[in-house]
């Protein structure tokens, strides 16, 4: 007679015990084919020039946004002094040029998309101003006189300015649109010409030169212009509703947003 097999302490094996291997194996395979979307995740996916990202969340213009003008086939330059009503325009960021200003919400928001963007959310634009150290002002926690241009002179009371200061007839729409303010020396500066107005994040000017639009479809703009950063909240907390989507004038700028690529 064969002799009984001795009597085991283990468990039998169950079916799970059974298929492990080949789970893990499988598991392993899955997240092998994961990595590159995984990795791409991490990407800052900013292939448009002269934006960076922002924590890999969203892109935004370097720069204050020049634009062009579409004239036939052909993308010419448009003069940054100058408003836009009836053109054609596409959005481009640029250093050391004259920003866009005499512009409304909405023709910026068609220079965005014309280019492959989109205006800024007002967080997006909070954050990006603030930066990855969540400061009153691009540079830091106080305000730093010089830093950004936030101190110019003012057009208005060079070319209107009487005795008693400026009348309220050159609030008017005529004259807040006239090209020759942004042209007098110590008004509007070039972009990045104020090198200090920046944050880890590289986004220049977020803060003075120009106010700048953001996509709230009934009219803001953030950060405050050359003669003023106080008033409406203190740098990158700035804000004005005061003027609807298709208001502008001298002060009124933008730049664009992107969803990463």
């Amino acid at each position: 007679m064969l002799p009984l097999p001795l009597a085991s302490n283990r468990p039998a094996a169950h079916a799970w015990d059974l298929a492990r291997p080949a789970a893990l194996f499988c598991l392993a395979l899955l997240l092998v084919a994961l990595l590159p979307t995984v990795a791409s995740a991490g990407r800052t996916g900013c292939r448009l020039r002269n934006m960076v990202s922002i924590s890999g969340q969203f892109c935004i213009d370097k720069y204050e946004s020049i634009v062009q003008v579409k004239q036939g086939k052909s993308w010419k330059s448009h003069s940054p002094f100058e408003p836009v009503a009836g053109l054609e325009i596409r959005a481009i960021s640029r250093p050391a040029v004259y920003p866009q200003a005499y512009i409304s919400r909405n023709e910026a928001e068609s220079a965005c998309k014309a280019s492959g963007k989109r205006l800024c959310t007002e967080a997006e634009w909070e954050k990006a101003c603030k930066g990855p150290r969540v400061t009153q002002w691009p540079y830091g926690k106080a305000h730093v006189a010089g830093a950004c241009n936030d101190a110019g002179v003012s057009p208005l009371n060079h070319y209107y300015g009487e005795r008693g200061g400026v009348p309220e007839t050159a609030y008017g729409w005529g004259p807040m649109n006239d090209p020759r303010l942004n042209q007098l020396r110590g008004s509007l500066a070039r972009t990045g010409q104020f090198r200090r107005c920046h944050n880890a994040y590289g986004v220049y000017d977020m803060v003075g030169n120009l106010h700048e639009w953001v996509a709230t479809a009934d009219g803001t703009f953030r950060g405050g212009y050359y003669l003023d950063t106080h008033i409406n909240g203190d740098g990158c907390d700035y804000k004005t509703v005061a003027h609807n989507a298709v208001y502008h004038d001298y002060s009124t700028g933008f730049r664009c947003c992107a969803d990463p690529r």
